[in-house]
Protein backbone atom coordinates (compact mmCIF):
# COMPACT_ATOMS: atom_id res chain seq x y z
CA UNK A 1 0.00 0.00 0.00
CA UNK A 2 1.14 3.53 -0.81
CA UNK A 3 -0.26 6.71 0.67
CA UNK A 4 0.36 10.43 0.31
CA UNK A 5 -0.77 13.28 2.56
CA UNK A 6 -1.75 16.72 1.27
CA UNK A 7 -2.44 19.57 3.68
CA UNK A 8 -5.56 21.43 2.58
CA UNK A 9 -5.52 23.92 5.47
CA UNK A 10 -4.19 23.95 9.06
CA UNK A 11 -7.03 21.67 10.21
CA UNK A 12 -7.74 19.40 7.24
CA UNK A 13 -5.73 16.96 5.12
CA UNK A 14 -6.31 14.81 2.06
CA UNK A 15 -5.07 11.23 2.02
CA UNK A 16 -4.52 9.49 -1.31
CA UNK A 17 -4.21 5.73 -0.85
CA UNK A 18 -3.26 3.12 -3.48
CA UNK A 19 -3.74 -0.55 -2.63
CA UNK A 20 -2.38 -3.32 -4.91
CA UNK A 21 -4.65 -6.26 -5.72
CA UNK A 22 -2.54 -8.69 -3.69
CA UNK A 23 -3.39 -6.79 -0.50
CA UNK A 24 -7.07 -6.56 -1.45
CA UNK A 25 -7.53 -10.24 -2.28
CA UNK A 26 -8.23 -11.26 1.36
CA UNK A 27 -11.11 -8.76 1.49
CA UNK A 28 -12.42 -10.04 -1.85
CA UNK A 29 -12.27 -13.64 -0.62
CA UNK A 30 -14.01 -12.64 2.61
CA UNK A 31 -16.75 -10.93 0.60
CA UNK A 32 -17.46 -14.08 -1.41
CA UNK A 33 -17.50 -16.13 1.79
CA UNK A 34 -19.90 -13.75 3.52
CA UNK A 35 -22.30 -13.64 0.58
CA UNK A 36 -22.04 -17.44 0.30
CA UNK A 37 -23.43 -17.76 3.81
CA UNK A 38 -26.28 -15.33 3.18
CA UNK A 39 -27.79 -16.49 -0.12
CA UNK A 40 -29.33 -19.65 -1.53
CA UNK A 41 -28.91 -21.01 -5.07
CA UNK A 42 -30.79 -24.11 -6.26
CA UNK A 43 -28.44 -27.02 -6.79
CA UNK A 44 -25.79 -25.78 -4.37
CA UNK A 45 -25.44 -26.15 -0.62
CA UNK A 46 -25.23 -22.90 1.36
CA UNK A 47 -21.60 -21.92 1.69
CA UNK A 48 -20.54 -24.07 -1.29
CA UNK A 49 -21.62 -21.78 -4.14
CA UNK A 50 -18.79 -21.14 -6.65
CA UNK A 51 -17.64 -17.54 -6.99
CA UNK A 52 -18.54 -17.44 -10.69
CA UNK A 53 -22.13 -18.46 -9.86
CA UNK A 54 -22.38 -15.67 -7.28
CA UNK A 55 -21.16 -13.22 -9.94
CA UNK A 56 -23.73 -14.52 -12.43
CA UNK A 57 -26.70 -14.62 -10.04
CA UNK A 58 -26.10 -11.55 -7.89
CA UNK A 59 -23.65 -9.47 -9.90
CA UNK A 60 -20.00 -8.83 -9.31
CA UNK A 61 -20.83 -5.31 -8.16
CA UNK A 62 -22.34 -6.66 -4.92
CA UNK A 63 -19.16 -8.61 -4.19
CA UNK A 64 -16.92 -5.66 -4.98
CA UNK A 65 -19.00 -3.36 -2.79
CA UNK A 66 -18.70 -5.77 0.15
CA UNK A 67 -14.94 -6.14 -0.40
CA UNK A 68 -14.33 -2.41 -0.60
CA UNK A 69 -16.47 -1.74 2.48
CA UNK A 70 -14.31 -4.22 4.36
CA UNK A 71 -10.99 -2.97 3.02
CA UNK A 72 -11.36 0.83 3.14
CA UNK A 73 -11.43 1.30 6.95
CA UNK A 74 -8.43 -0.98 7.37
CA UNK A 75 -6.25 0.70 4.76
CA UNK A 76 -7.40 4.18 5.80
CA UNK A 77 -6.31 3.45 9.38
CA UNK A 78 -3.01 2.07 8.11
CA UNK A 79 -2.40 5.24 6.08
CA UNK A 80 -3.22 7.42 9.11
CA UNK A 81 -0.80 5.44 11.29
CA UNK A 82 1.96 5.57 8.69
CA UNK A 83 1.51 9.31 8.27
CA UNK A 84 1.34 9.83 12.06
CA UNK A 85 -1.74 11.98 11.59
CA UNK A 86 -3.88 13.02 14.58
CA UNK A 87 -7.27 12.84 12.92
CA UNK A 88 -10.56 14.13 14.32
CA UNK A 89 -13.81 12.37 13.59
CA UNK A 90 -14.66 10.28 10.56
CA UNK A 91 -13.20 10.87 7.08
CA UNK A 92 -15.06 11.91 3.96
CA UNK A 93 -14.26 9.46 1.15
CA UNK A 94 -14.25 11.76 -1.86
CA UNK A 95 -13.15 9.41 -4.65
CA UNK A 96 -12.80 5.67 -5.25
CA UNK A 97 -11.15 4.34 -8.44
CA UNK A 98 -10.39 0.90 -9.81
CA UNK A 99 -13.25 -1.04 -8.20
CA UNK A 100 -14.29 -2.57 -11.51
CA UNK A 101 -10.75 -3.91 -12.07
CA UNK A 102 -10.34 -5.74 -8.74
CA UNK A 103 -11.09 -9.24 -9.98
CA UNK A 104 -8.77 -8.65 -12.93
CA UNK A 105 -5.82 -7.94 -10.67
CA UNK A 106 -6.17 -4.18 -10.75
CA UNK A 107 -5.32 -1.78 -7.93
CA UNK A 108 -7.71 0.19 -5.78
CA UNK A 109 -7.25 3.91 -5.24
CA UNK A 110 -9.26 6.09 -2.89
CA UNK A 111 -9.10 9.62 -1.54
CA UNK A 112 -10.13 10.60 1.99
CA UNK A 113 -10.38 14.05 3.53
CA UNK A 114 -10.40 14.39 7.32
CA UNK A 115 -10.04 17.04 10.00
CA UNK A 116 -6.81 17.05 12.02
CA UNK A 117 -5.66 18.70 15.20
CA UNK A 118 -4.14 22.10 14.55
CA UNK A 119 -0.56 22.76 15.55
CA UNK A 120 -0.38 24.52 18.91
CA UNK A 121 2.43 26.62 20.32
CA UNK A 122 2.29 26.72 24.10
CA UNK A 123 3.35 29.86 25.99
CA UNK A 124 5.65 29.89 28.99
CA UNK A 125 3.39 29.13 31.92
CA UNK A 126 5.47 31.30 34.23
CA UNK A 127 4.44 34.32 32.14
CA UNK A 128 0.80 33.82 33.15
CA UNK A 129 -0.33 36.05 36.01
CA UNK A 130 -3.83 36.23 37.48
CA UNK A 131 -5.47 37.90 40.45
CA UNK A 132 -7.88 36.15 42.80
CA UNK A 133 -9.96 37.09 45.80
CA UNK A 134 -8.21 36.95 49.18
CA UNK A 135 -9.17 34.52 51.95
CA UNK A 136 -10.90 36.79 54.45
CA UNK A 137 -13.48 35.64 56.97
CA UNK A 138 -15.14 38.54 58.76
CA UNK A 139 -17.08 38.32 62.02
CA UNK A 140 -20.17 39.11 59.97
CA UNK A 141 -19.54 35.97 57.88
CA UNK A 142 -19.42 33.85 61.03
CA UNK A 143 -22.58 35.53 62.35
CA UNK A 144 -24.37 34.78 59.07
CA UNK A 145 -23.28 31.14 59.20
CA UNK A 146 -24.60 30.77 62.76
CA UNK A 147 -27.88 32.45 61.76
CA UNK A 148 -28.29 29.93 58.95
CA UNK A 149 -27.69 27.14 61.48
CA UNK A 150 -30.34 28.68 63.77
CA UNK A 151 -32.75 28.67 60.81
CA UNK A 152 -32.27 24.91 60.44
CA UNK A 153 -33.31 24.40 64.05
CA UNK A 154 -36.20 26.84 63.97
CA UNK A 155 -39.82 25.94 64.64
CA UNK A 156 -43.06 27.55 63.49
CA UNK A 157 -46.34 28.40 65.16
CA UNK A 158 -49.64 29.62 63.76
CA UNK A 159 -50.46 33.26 64.48
CA UNK A 160 -53.70 35.18 64.11
CA UNK A 161 -52.49 38.32 62.38
CA UNK A 162 -51.61 39.67 58.96
CA UNK A 163 -48.60 38.15 57.21
CA UNK A 164 -45.35 40.12 57.33
CA UNK A 165 -41.83 39.88 55.89
CA UNK A 166 -40.09 36.74 57.17
CA UNK A 167 -43.32 34.91 58.03
CA UNK A 168 -44.27 31.57 56.54
CA UNK A 169 -47.62 31.40 54.79
CA UNK A 170 -49.49 28.32 53.63
CA UNK A 171 -51.24 29.18 50.36
CA UNK A 172 -53.45 27.80 47.61
CA UNK A 173 -52.64 29.01 44.08
CA UNK A 174 -54.64 29.19 40.86
CA UNK A 175 -53.02 30.46 37.65
CA UNK A 176 -54.93 31.52 34.55
CA UNK A 177 -53.34 31.96 31.12
CA UNK A 178 -55.53 33.81 28.64
CA UNK A 179 -58.45 33.36 31.01
CA UNK A 180 -58.09 29.56 31.21
CA UNK A 181 -56.66 27.42 34.03
CA UNK A 182 -54.18 24.86 32.52
CA UNK A 183 -54.07 21.29 33.79
CA UNK A 184 -51.12 22.09 36.06
CA UNK A 185 -52.40 25.57 36.98
CA UNK A 186 -53.46 24.88 40.57
CA UNK A 187 -51.58 24.02 43.76
CA UNK A 188 -52.79 23.65 47.35
CA UNK A 189 -51.07 23.70 50.73
CA UNK A 190 -47.88 25.34 49.46
CA UNK A 191 -45.62 26.55 52.27
CA UNK A 192 -43.73 29.73 51.43
CA UNK A 193 -41.39 31.99 53.39
CA UNK A 194 -42.10 35.61 52.53
CA UNK A 195 -39.01 37.29 51.13
CA UNK A 196 -37.22 34.07 50.12
CA UNK A 197 -37.92 34.59 46.40
CA UNK A 198 -38.48 30.86 45.92
CA UNK A 199 -41.91 30.93 44.35
CA UNK A 200 -43.40 33.54 41.98
CA UNK A 201 -42.40 37.10 41.29
CA UNK A 202 -44.94 39.40 42.92
CA UNK A 203 -46.23 36.95 45.51
CA UNK A 204 -44.52 38.75 48.40
CA UNK A 205 -46.41 41.98 47.71
CA UNK A 206 -49.63 39.99 47.29
CA UNK A 207 -49.58 38.09 50.61
CA UNK A 208 -48.08 40.73 52.90
CA UNK A 209 -50.96 42.18 54.89
CA UNK A 210 -53.28 39.20 54.31
CA UNK A 211 -54.60 37.14 57.19
CA UNK A 212 -55.70 33.49 57.02
CA UNK A 213 -58.59 33.33 54.54
CA UNK A 214 -57.40 36.40 52.63
CA UNK A 215 -57.20 36.32 48.82
CA UNK A 216 -55.46 38.45 46.23
CA UNK A 217 -54.82 38.30 42.47
CA UNK A 218 -51.60 39.45 40.81
CA UNK A 219 -49.95 39.21 37.41
CA UNK A 220 -46.68 37.33 37.00
CA UNK A 221 -44.64 35.18 34.60
CA UNK A 222 -44.84 31.45 35.30
CA UNK A 223 -41.47 29.82 36.00
CA UNK A 224 -42.30 26.19 35.35
CA UNK A 225 -44.85 23.73 33.99
CA UNK A 226 -46.43 23.59 30.57
CA UNK A 227 -47.01 27.35 30.52
CA UNK A 228 -43.51 28.37 31.64
CA UNK A 229 -42.62 31.87 30.50
CA UNK A 230 -46.26 32.83 29.93
CA UNK A 231 -47.92 35.83 31.60
CA UNK A 232 -50.54 34.66 34.08
CA UNK A 233 -53.21 35.99 36.46
CA UNK A 234 -52.50 34.20 39.73
CA UNK A 235 -54.98 34.10 42.61
CA UNK A 236 -53.36 33.36 45.97
CA UNK A 237 -55.38 32.39 49.04
CA UNK A 238 -53.67 32.38 52.43
CA UNK A 239 -54.86 29.44 54.56
CA UNK A 240 -52.43 29.96 57.46
CA UNK A 241 -49.91 32.50 58.73
CA UNK A 242 -46.97 31.11 60.69
CA UNK A 243 -44.21 32.77 62.64
CA UNK A 244 -40.71 31.34 62.93
CA UNK A 245 -39.20 30.86 66.35
CA UNK A 246 -35.41 30.74 66.45
CA UNK A 247 -33.48 29.14 69.32
CA UNK A 248 -31.33 31.39 71.49
CA UNK A 249 -27.71 31.62 70.39
CA UNK A 250 -26.04 30.21 73.52
CA UNK A 251 -24.16 27.20 74.85
CA UNK A 252 -27.36 25.15 74.95
CA UNK A 253 -27.87 25.78 71.23
CA UNK A 254 -24.25 24.80 70.52
CA UNK A 255 -24.85 21.46 72.25
CA UNK A 256 -28.10 20.97 70.32
CA UNK A 257 -26.73 21.82 66.90
CA UNK A 258 -23.16 20.45 67.07
CA UNK A 259 -20.65 18.32 68.94
CA UNK A 260 -19.39 21.38 70.83
CA UNK A 261 -20.24 22.28 74.41
CA UNK A 262 -19.91 26.04 74.09
CA UNK A 263 -21.00 28.72 71.66
CA UNK A 264 -17.42 29.97 71.55
CA UNK A 265 -16.18 26.59 70.30
CA UNK A 266 -18.99 26.41 67.72
CA UNK A 267 -18.12 29.92 66.52
CA UNK A 268 -14.43 28.97 66.15
CA UNK A 269 -15.37 25.84 64.17
CA UNK A 270 -17.63 27.90 61.91
CA UNK A 271 -14.76 30.26 61.19
CA UNK A 272 -12.46 27.34 60.32
CA UNK A 273 -15.08 25.85 57.98
CA UNK A 274 -15.59 29.19 56.26
CA UNK A 275 -11.84 29.58 55.78
CA UNK A 276 -11.66 26.15 54.13
CA UNK A 277 -14.56 27.05 51.84
CA UNK A 278 -12.81 30.29 50.91
CA UNK A 279 -9.62 28.34 50.18
CA UNK A 280 -11.53 26.00 47.90
CA UNK A 281 -13.25 28.91 46.16
CA UNK A 282 -9.90 30.65 45.73
CA UNK A 283 -8.33 27.53 44.20
CA UNK A 284 -11.28 27.13 41.82
CA UNK A 285 -11.09 30.80 40.88
CA UNK A 286 -7.36 30.47 40.21
CA UNK A 287 -7.93 27.46 37.94
CA UNK A 288 -10.62 29.25 35.95
CA UNK A 289 -8.64 32.46 35.56
CA UNK A 290 -5.36 30.69 34.74
CA UNK A 291 -7.17 28.66 32.09
CA UNK A 292 -8.70 31.80 30.58
CA UNK A 293 -5.29 33.53 30.59
CA UNK A 294 -3.68 30.47 28.99
CA UNK A 295 -6.29 30.34 26.22
CA UNK A 296 -5.82 34.03 25.50
CA UNK A 297 -2.12 33.40 24.82
CA UNK A 298 -2.80 30.62 22.29
CA UNK A 299 -4.07 31.08 18.74
CA UNK A 300 -5.61 28.10 16.97
CA UNK A 301 -7.50 27.26 13.81
CA UNK A 302 -10.86 25.55 14.40
CA UNK A 303 -11.73 22.48 12.30
CA UNK A 304 -14.87 23.57 10.48
CA UNK A 305 -16.81 20.30 10.71
CA UNK A 306 -15.82 19.74 14.33
CA UNK A 307 -16.96 23.22 15.32
CA UNK A 308 -20.27 22.79 13.51
CA UNK A 309 -20.90 19.44 15.22
CA UNK A 310 -20.03 20.87 18.64
CA UNK A 311 -22.44 23.78 18.19
CA UNK A 312 -25.24 21.39 17.17
CA UNK A 313 -24.47 19.12 20.12
CA UNK A 314 -24.74 21.99 22.58
CA UNK A 315 -28.04 23.13 21.06
CA UNK A 316 -29.40 19.58 21.21
CA UNK A 317 -28.36 19.12 24.85
CA UNK A 318 -30.01 22.39 25.85
CA UNK A 319 -33.31 21.78 24.09
CA UNK A 320 -33.71 18.02 24.66
CA UNK A 321 -32.03 17.48 28.04
CA UNK A 322 -32.78 20.74 29.84
CA UNK A 323 -35.73 22.59 28.32
CA UNK A 324 -38.01 19.76 27.15
CA UNK A 325 -38.11 18.04 30.60
CA UNK A 326 -39.35 21.39 31.97
CA UNK A 327 -41.93 21.72 29.21
CA UNK A 328 -40.18 24.81 27.87
CA UNK A 329 -39.46 25.68 24.25
CA UNK A 330 -36.30 27.39 23.08
CA UNK A 331 -38.31 30.50 22.16
CA UNK A 332 -39.77 30.76 25.67
CA UNK A 333 -36.35 30.16 27.22
CA UNK A 334 -34.75 32.92 25.15
CA UNK A 335 -37.56 35.30 26.06
CA UNK A 336 -37.07 34.53 29.77
CA UNK A 337 -33.36 35.28 29.38
CA UNK A 338 -34.05 38.44 27.37
CA UNK A 339 -31.96 37.07 24.49
CA UNK A 340 -32.47 37.13 20.75
CA UNK A 341 -31.87 34.15 18.48
CA UNK A 342 -28.76 35.93 17.20
CA UNK A 343 -27.49 36.33 20.78
CA UNK A 344 -28.08 32.62 21.41
CA UNK A 345 -26.32 31.55 18.21
CA UNK A 346 -23.26 33.71 18.99
CA UNK A 347 -23.12 32.59 22.62
CA UNK A 348 -23.34 28.92 21.63
CA UNK A 349 -20.61 29.32 19.00
CA UNK A 350 -18.35 31.08 21.52
CA UNK A 351 -18.91 28.33 24.09
CA UNK A 352 -18.19 25.65 21.49
CA UNK A 353 -14.96 27.37 20.45
CA UNK A 354 -13.82 27.66 24.06
CA UNK A 355 -14.58 23.99 24.70
CA UNK A 356 -12.65 22.84 21.63
CA UNK A 357 -9.75 25.18 22.32
CA UNK A 358 -9.54 24.12 25.97
CA UNK A 359 -9.32 20.47 25.06
CA UNK A 360 -6.77 21.01 22.30
CA UNK A 361 -4.52 23.14 24.53
CA UNK A 362 -4.72 20.87 27.58
CA UNK A 363 -4.17 17.78 25.42
CA UNK A 364 -1.06 19.43 23.99
CA UNK A 365 0.22 19.97 27.55
CA UNK A 366 -0.56 16.35 28.40
CA UNK A 367 1.47 15.16 25.41
CA UNK A 368 4.36 17.59 25.80
CA UNK A 369 4.78 17.02 29.54
CA UNK A 370 3.93 13.30 29.35
CA UNK A 371 1.15 13.61 31.93
CA UNK A 372 0.00 10.18 33.07
CA UNK A 373 -3.02 8.95 35.03
CA UNK A 374 -2.79 6.22 37.66
CA UNK A 375 -5.58 3.96 38.90
CA UNK A 376 -6.02 5.85 42.17
CA UNK A 377 -6.54 9.16 40.36
CA UNK A 378 -8.99 7.58 37.92
CA UNK A 379 -10.96 5.97 40.75
CA UNK A 380 -11.13 9.21 42.71
CA UNK A 381 -12.37 11.09 39.66
CA UNK A 382 -14.92 8.37 38.94
CA UNK A 383 -16.30 8.65 42.49
CA UNK A 384 -16.62 12.42 42.18
CA UNK A 385 -18.35 12.16 38.81
CA UNK A 386 -20.69 9.47 40.17
CA UNK A 387 -21.72 11.75 43.04
CA UNK A 388 -22.56 14.48 40.57
CA UNK A 389 -24.64 12.12 38.44
CA UNK A 390 -26.75 10.80 41.31
CA UNK A 391 -25.50 7.23 40.75
CA UNK A 392 -23.43 5.00 43.00
CA UNK A 393 -19.76 4.62 41.99
CA UNK A 394 -20.45 1.02 40.91
CA UNK A 395 -23.41 2.05 38.74
CA UNK A 396 -21.48 4.92 37.20
CA UNK A 397 -18.43 2.73 36.55
CA UNK A 398 -20.60 0.08 34.89
CA UNK A 399 -22.20 2.69 32.63
CA UNK A 400 -18.79 4.11 31.70
CA UNK A 401 -17.34 0.67 30.87
CA UNK A 402 -20.40 -0.47 28.89
CA UNK A 403 -20.39 2.77 26.93
CA UNK A 404 -16.68 2.48 26.12
CA UNK A 405 -16.08 5.84 27.81
CA UNK A 406 -13.13 4.93 30.01
CA UNK A 407 -10.68 6.78 27.68
CA UNK A 408 -12.85 9.90 27.97
CA UNK A 409 -12.65 9.70 31.77
CA UNK A 410 -8.88 9.19 31.61
CA UNK A 411 -8.66 12.22 29.32
CA UNK A 412 -10.59 14.36 31.83
CA UNK A 413 -8.19 13.44 34.63
CA UNK A 414 -5.14 14.02 32.42
CA UNK A 415 -6.41 17.45 31.38
CA UNK A 416 -7.12 18.28 35.00
CA UNK A 417 -3.54 17.42 35.91
CA UNK A 418 -2.31 19.49 32.97
CA UNK A 419 -4.29 22.49 34.20
CA UNK A 420 -2.95 21.97 37.73
CA UNK A 421 0.56 21.98 36.28
CA UNK A 422 -0.09 25.36 34.64
CA UNK A 423 -1.56 26.79 37.86
CA UNK A 424 1.51 25.63 39.76
CA UNK A 425 3.86 27.47 37.40
CA UNK A 426 1.70 30.57 36.91
CA UNK A 427 1.86 33.56 39.23
CA UNK A 428 -1.31 33.82 41.30
CA UNK A 429 -1.76 36.80 43.62
CA UNK A 430 -4.74 37.99 45.61
CA UNK A 431 -6.11 41.50 45.48
CA UNK A 432 -4.01 42.37 48.54
CA UNK A 433 -0.83 41.55 46.61
CA UNK A 434 -0.15 38.26 48.44
CA UNK A 435 1.27 35.56 46.16
CA UNK A 436 -0.61 32.28 46.46
CA UNK A 437 1.04 28.86 46.30
CA UNK A 438 -1.34 25.94 46.16
CA UNK A 439 -0.53 22.78 48.08
CA UNK A 440 -2.00 19.81 46.20
CA UNK A 441 -2.52 17.84 49.42
CA UNK A 442 -4.54 20.65 50.97
CA UNK A 443 -6.58 21.88 48.00
CA UNK A 444 -6.92 18.61 46.05
CA UNK A 445 -6.05 20.74 43.04
CA UNK A 446 -5.66 18.04 40.36
CA UNK A 447 -9.11 16.64 41.14
CA UNK A 448 -10.65 20.12 41.25
CA UNK A 449 -8.91 21.02 38.01
CA UNK A 450 -10.17 17.82 36.39
CA UNK A 451 -13.73 18.90 37.15
CA UNK A 452 -13.10 22.39 35.78
CA UNK A 453 -11.43 21.04 32.65
CA UNK A 454 -14.23 18.53 32.08
CA UNK A 455 -16.83 21.29 32.30
CA UNK A 456 -15.02 23.43 29.73
CA UNK A 457 -13.91 20.92 27.14
CA UNK A 458 -15.77 19.69 24.11
CA UNK A 459 -16.14 15.98 23.36
CA UNK A 460 -13.52 15.86 20.63
CA UNK A 461 -12.89 12.35 19.33
CA UNK A 462 -10.08 10.88 17.32
CA UNK A 463 -10.70 8.18 14.76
Amino acid sequence: MKSAVETLNPTRVRLTVEVPFEELKPSLDAAYKKINQQVSVPGFRKGKIPNRVIDQRFGRAAVLEEAVNDALPRFYTQAVDEGKIEVLGQPDITDIEGVERLTDGGDLKFVAEVDVRPEITLPEFSEIEVTVDPIVVEDADVDKSLEQLRERFSSVKDVERAAAEGDIVVVDLEAKVDGEVPDDGTATGVSYEIGSGRLLDGIDEAVIGLEAGGTKTFTTELKGGTQAGQSSEVTVTVTAVQEKELPELDDEFAQLASEFDTLEALRADSRTRLERMKEFDQATQAQERVLDALLEKVEIEYPEKLLKDEVETRKHNLTHHQLEPMGMTLEVYLASQDKTVEDFEQETADQAKKGIKTQFVLDEIVAKHEVGVNQEELTEHLIRRAAGSGMTPDQFAQQIVQGGQVPLLVGEVARGKALALVVEEAKVVDTNGLEINFDEDETDEPADAAESAADETAEVTEA
